[in-house]
């Protein structure tokens, strides 16, 4: 099985990168399954209905999230009846929504996991011991899992690629928007990268004008964001895996650009 993971899509040049690219994208490394980071879809932060439903239409199977995931009222209401957007599984049991899902695909059933880290972050469950539940509870039904592990410390997100070594597909880094060049198949044959990058405005500060940001640090008042323009780079990885055991062959980073 070939798995695509986007990184974080951010606003409409993100959503409108995928648009253009995403379907040679898949025919050139014969993808059989699209995962992407929704949760910068809506104008940087948040996603919505209409975010969530045009990028599905683009050809993306499964929305992960992350600690913007709550930033536009109406998710709290569309999460619920959309299986196929996963928030992260370390919010509390009340929280509306999955944080995992396994799904069908044409050449056999994945499981996919989503949680947030705390180090830098809102604290939340232990995103180690949340994950692993899900791990075996999904193993019930597929060896093939892919875990977005929403965090901003490497340590973090490194330490839990050697934790699932061995019992996951893949540990794949999203939120910090920088793509990384540690990808590499770990000891025990699970793909990891800390970040997978960002799909959105090239010339920016994480997707939003850098002017604002700028602006930001310099005053330290707060400032509306606005999402840049120009430019737009596609961040990704191509996870090729083994569909009897579930773990992996290769990992393939993959960085393109679009102007719009």
């Amino acid at each position: 099985m070939r798995i695509l993971m986007i990184g974080d899509v951010v606003g409409r040049p993100g959503r409108h990168c995928l648009r253009d690219m995403l379907p040679q994208i898949k025919k050139n490394y014969q993808i059989d399954f699209t995962v992407a980071n929704g949760e910068n879809l809506a104008g940087g932060t948040g996603f919505n209905e209409k975010t969530a439903a045009e990028v599905f239409a683009y050809g993306v199977d499964v929305l992960t999230m992350g600690n913007h995931v709550w930033d536009k009222k109406e998710a709290l209401e569309y999460i619920v009846q959309e299986p196929r957007i996963i928030r992260p599984i370390n919010y509390p049991p009340e929280t509306p929504g999955r944080g995992f899902g396994i799904f069908n695909t044409p050449v056999g059933r994945i499981g996919i996991v989503n949680a947030c880290g705390r180090i830098f972050m809102k604290p939340l469950e232990c995103p180690f011991r949340t994950v692993a539940a899900a791990v075996e509870e999904i193993k019930k039904e597929t060896n093939l899992i892919l875990v977005d592990f929403h965090a901003e410390a490497t340590s973090e997100k490194i330490a839990m690629g050697c934790f699932l070594d061995g019992r996951v597909s893949a540990v794949v880094g999203t939120h910090t928007h920088v793509q990384t060049a540690d990808e590499r198949i770990l000891a025990g044959g699970t793909a990891y990268i800390t970040d997978v990058g960002m799909t959105g405005p090239r010339e920016s500060v994480l997707g939003i004008a850098p002017e604002v940001v700028v602006r930001r640090f310099l005053t330290q008042m707060p400032q509306r964001f606005t999402v840049a323009t120009g430019l737009v780079q596609f961040n990704a990885v191509c996870l090729e895996v083994d569909r009897t055991t579930g773990l992996a062959k290769n990992i393939i980073r993959i960085i393109d650009f679009h102007e719009l």
